[in-house]
């Protein structure tokens, strides 16, 4: 095993600038997950990491050791990719062996080390079949064990579970969760799906334009987001954000409602209010946020209700059935301390937050 330290690293394509001086410390073991939308730069990361994509400035160290320009074979890192890679003319045990018969390991060698990571991935029935006849999860276990047999120091994920439908992703992540928990090599994980990030995850690096945005574990990044894009893209559904002025002590929507807020920002500022969805609860007293609803989602294991306040849109989430209809107000309440209050100009979370 071993750490990854990632030191201003930077990486142009001509005059493009795709990532902008990431600075990164991976620790030995841990489960690194970076998140964040299409374009952000997080697989460019991640190929730098690999050695498939050449550093434009700064430097990347596996251990102690800086692989600038160490070649990918020489790096000790396996990769396991988005479309499996795996080779459709050799069957399961093949593919898991090709990269020891490639290093000319013993023959009782490399079968003891494909066997035991069958075992692991409850591949052992599978080894004499080719990829064609393995459905999606299978062939995404091959590859995951064509990458344990090497015992990698690192680990490298790219997107492993986006071409599986919704319910093998579930089961998949809690598979690959398991497995890292089972070897502690250390690993390191690409996706877009925050869901992905948030359950797997010992630490989340949310990344955004070439930046990083926040680094923390799944829970700080959810309970206090640095900024609007961290808050916005972690939780599902978003969070909601209601814009106001920031008037003794409160936040003043554009129809007049007051939301109580402690963050330290000026009298007049322009802040956004922020709530998550699963913190709102309907006030049965006719007290609270105003809402009108819009649309309404059951979806069995809760209801999504969509409204607007002060002409803004807001999601809430109720775990109680309610018979909400498009047209009728609701009223809104959140425990104290849930809130968050951020600057509108910057982005930036406000000290102290909001009630």
């Amino acid at each position: 095993m071993s750490s990854v330290t990632i030191r201003g690293v930077k990486k142009k394509y001509g005059a493009m600038d795709v990532l902008h001086g990431i600075d990164l410390q991976i620790r030995d073991r841990e489960f690194v997950v970076l998140v964040g939308p299409s374009g952000c730069g997080k697989s460019t990361l991640l190929r730098m990491i690999a050695g498939l994509e050449t550093i434009s400035g700064g430097d990347i160290l596996i251990g102690n050791r800086v692989v600038n320009d160490v070649p990918a074979k020489a790096r000790d890192i396996a990769m396991v990719f988005q479309n499996y890679a795996l080779y459709p003319h050799m069957s399961v045990y093949e593919n898991m062996s090709f990269s020891l018969r490639l290093k000319r390991m013993a023959k009782d060698m490399i079968d003891r080390k494909v066997r035991e990571a069958a075992e692991i991935l409850n591949l052992s029935k599978f080894l004499e079949r080719s990829p064609r006849q393995l459905s999606g999860g299978q062939r995404q276990r091959v590859a995951m064990g064509r990458a344990l047999v090497r015992d990698a120091q690192v680990f490298l994920f790219d997107e492993p579970l986006s071409n599986l439908d919704a319910k093998l992703r579930v089961v998949m992540r809690t598979e690959i969760k398991a497995l890292h928990q089972r070897l502690q090599t250390t690993s390191v994980y690409v996706t877009h799906d925050q869901i992905e990030a948030m359950t797997m995850a010992d630490r989340i690096v949310v990344m955004n334009a070439g930046k990083i945005e926040q680094i923390g574990t799944p829970l700080e990044l959810y309970d206090t987001p640095a900024n609007l894009f961290v808050a916005d893209f972690i939780g599902s559904p978003s969070m909601n954000f209601l814009r106001g002025k920031l008037e003794q002590g409160a936040v003043v929507l554009p129809d007049g409602s007051r939301l109580a807020a402690s963050g330290q920002g000026a009298a007049g500022q322009a802040v956004v209010f922020g709530i998550r969805p699963e913190h709102l609860a309907l006030a049965t007293d006719g007290t609270g946020l105003a809402a009108e609803v819009e649309v309404v989602e059951p979806t069995g294991a809760n209801i999504q209700v969509y409204a607007r306040v002060a002409g803004m849109p807001l999601c809430a989430v109720f775990t109680e059935r309610h018979d909400f209809r498009p047209g009728q107000t609701i009223h809104l309440i959140w425990p104290e301390g849930k809130a968050h209050l951020f600057d509108d100009a910057t982005g930036h979370r406000l000290q102290g937050g909001a009630n």
